[in-house]
């Protein structure tokens, strides 16, 4: 296993971590990592539930827009994320998200991808896309107004706005409210609680639940992409990817 993702598994329970603290930022390798990695525990006895958590202060702010791999091709940058994030509906064994700090972009796909997240006060869910000038991806299109609804998601979407952990309860983003601090050991706990029950009736109840997400999700990736790689294009999105890079509020023009 790679530096920037380790796996343990304890009690029924397997944690895993990405560690590219502070932002924990994603892109198609360490993706690709995690997914295999959750795709072997399908067939370790030893896993019932797992933990998906990240180190450091955030749990993951998406894919980096000023990195390399974005820069000089972001339609194949996440062309070759939106692969794995389809293979990660793929997983069988139900995945419980801790989330700290901020869920922002494909952080948040990631997060949403989880059957469960578990969140404190201090939480931010942000689907920044509008802000950016292009198109939401990670499957967002249809796992945000599946948890949340539409009116609920189109609020997020098309304002950009930062949802708090508990407004995320509320909303139905989030699952369980941890005290500051101890958002691990709480999606731990919700962990151990699945673990506890009968895995086979888990396993097939959760399919049960879940029916077609995986194939929605794989058609709403084709679509997300075309978008993007139309906005991507545009003055806008270069002036809104800028000015996240600068932390400066953007000037959009419509063009």
């Amino acid at each position: 296993m790679s530096t920037d993702l380790t796996v343990a598994v304890a009690d029924g329970v397997a944690l895993v971590e990405m560690r590219r603290p502070p932002a924990n930022h994603v892109d198609e390798a360490l993706l690709g990592r995690l997914v295999d990695a959750a795709l072997a525990l399908d067939d370790d006895p030893a896993c019932r539930v797992i933990v998906l958590a990240s180190a450091g202060k955030h749990f993951c702010a998406g894919a980096d827009l000023g990195d390399g791999e974005f820069v000089q091709d972001r339609a194949a940058a996440a062309e070759g994320l939106y692969r794995h994030a389809a293979r990660l509906f793929g997983v069988r064994t139900p995945i419980v998200a801790a989330v700290q700090g901020s869920a922002v972009g494909g952080g948040l796909g990631l997060a949403c991808a989880a059957d469960f997240r578990v969140a404190e006060a201090s939480t931010r869910f942000v689907a920044n896309f509008a802000r950016l000038g292009f198109h939401q991806g990670f499957g967002l299109s249809v796992t945000l107004p599946d948890l949340v609804g539409r009116q609920a998601a189109a609020d997020m979407l098309l304002t950009a706005r930062r949802v708090g952990g508990e407004e995320a309860v509320r909303l139905g983003l989030a699952d369980r409210l941890a005290e500051p601090g101890l958002v691990r050991e709480a999606a731990g706990e919700l962990a151990r609680q699945i673990a506890e029950s009968a895995p086979l009736a888990v396993r097939s109840i959760r399919a049960t639940l879940r029916g077609d997400l995986a194939a929605r999700v794989r058609q709403a990736l084709d679509h997300e992409l075309a978008e993007q790689r139309v906005l991507w294009a545009t003055r806008d999105s270069g002036e809104g990817i800028a000015a996240s890079l600068e932390r400066r509020s953007p000037a959009f023009i419509g063009e």
